[in-house]
């Protein structure tokens, strides 16, 4: 008997209450009252109880682990984001599964099917920079796995999505620069394949425009998001015969990498030349010549949203309709 496994049976007879509403209380439904749910976690904590996973999903059909897939869990951005997805998955019982797609499609495309596999209830998904189709989305939905976009989205596809609003955060930026004087204003933007790097570009044009700037389409360059290209893309706006007095870029990381060019090259931060930049990222507080304003998108509450959607189609599948939410920027000065 010193290797016997508890049971919920015997969980629920100690406590003097049914197996339903333990099974309830350890999934923290709404139904159970807090004292009840307090009392059922406490015990089970104590006597080393698991709940049998096989059994859960025989009964239920579900195994209360959802993956999500981003592009790189080192970024800031995205570390934020995952825990609004995990604070808000496990107060409702589940785990969550994190896999990279790195910006490649066939990783993401591969990370999906590999979920899928593993018997995830649902997936929520920011596109890598190299994914122009929702096809591999679309096979997750023929499983009967919801799946939720965040940040990064496909607004052409039928899932639901979250995300920043952009063009309102682009246009902001560059109106903040114009009225300090600045005109000669670059945009280190983002891959072609993102439907972001398109409304941030429609931000900045629509601000140069109602500001009466002319829009020199040598100030605009697309970045495939690695160092490298940034760099050579930087070289290339600080070699025209106007170098731009301002730069727009993707995001801090684009920015932090542009602004060590300018530094190699003599220039001065925030004075020879200024950066704004998307993210609004903490680490940016201890350079000592930050971007002087950055578009807060607020990742955490973007996650938490997601989360909140997948939540509900999981729990409510037969009135689930598809949702696309936009989350406000905000325009943070340094």
């Amino acid at each position: 008997m010193a290797n016997h496994t508890p049971t919920m049976k015997e969980i629920a007879k100690h406590l003097g209450v049914s197996v339903t509403t333990v099974s309830r209380a350890l999934q923290n439904h709404p139904r159970i009252g807090l004292r009840t749910r307090e009392q059922v976690h406490a015990w089970v904590q104590k006597i080393g109880y698991v709940p049998n996973s096989t059994a859960i999903y025989l009964k239920k059909k579900c195994t209360f682990n959802i993956g999500v897939v981003l592009p790189f869990l080192t970024e800031q951005f995205f570390s934020l984001a995952i825990s609004g997805i995990e604070d808000t998955t496990m107060s409702h019982g589940y785990s969550v599964l994190v896999v990279q797609s790195r910006n490649n499609f066939e990783r993401e495309r591969t990370a999906i099917t590999s979920l899928i596999k593993h018997g995830v209830d649902g997936i929520i998904v920011s596109v890598a920079s190299e994914t122009q189709t929702y096809l591999h989305l679309d096979e997750a939905q023929k499983h009967g796995v919801p799946v939720v976009l965040f940040d990064r989205v496909i607004k052409r596809a039928p899932n639901s999505c979250v995300y920043s609003d952009i063009v309102v955060g682009a246009y902001e930026a560059i109106a903040f620069l114009i009225a300090r004087g600045l005109t000669r204003i670059a945009l280190l933007n983002g891959p072609n394949t993102l439907q972001a790097t398109e409304e941030r570009l429609k931000g900045y044009v629509k601000a140069l425009q109602e500001h009466q700037i002319s829009i020199n389409i040598h100030y605009i360059k697309s970045v495939n998001l690695t160092k490298e290209d940034t760099i050579r893309k930087t070289h290339e706006l600080l070699n025209l015969p106007e170098v731009p007095q301002a730069i727009l870029a993707f995001h801090d990381y684009v920015a932090l990498d542009a602004m060590q060019v300018c530094k190699e090259r003599g220039l001065h931060i925030n004075k020879d030349i200024s950066f704004v930049s998307f993210s609004n990222l903490s680490f940016c507080s201890y350079l000592d010549h930050p971007p002087i304003a950055s578009i807060e998108q607020f990742p955490y509450e973007m996650g938490e949203k997601a989360a909140q959607i997948l939540m509900n189609a999981l729990s409510h599948p037969e009135t689930a309709t598809r949702q696309e939410v936009v989350i406000k920027s905000k325009l943070v000065q340094r």
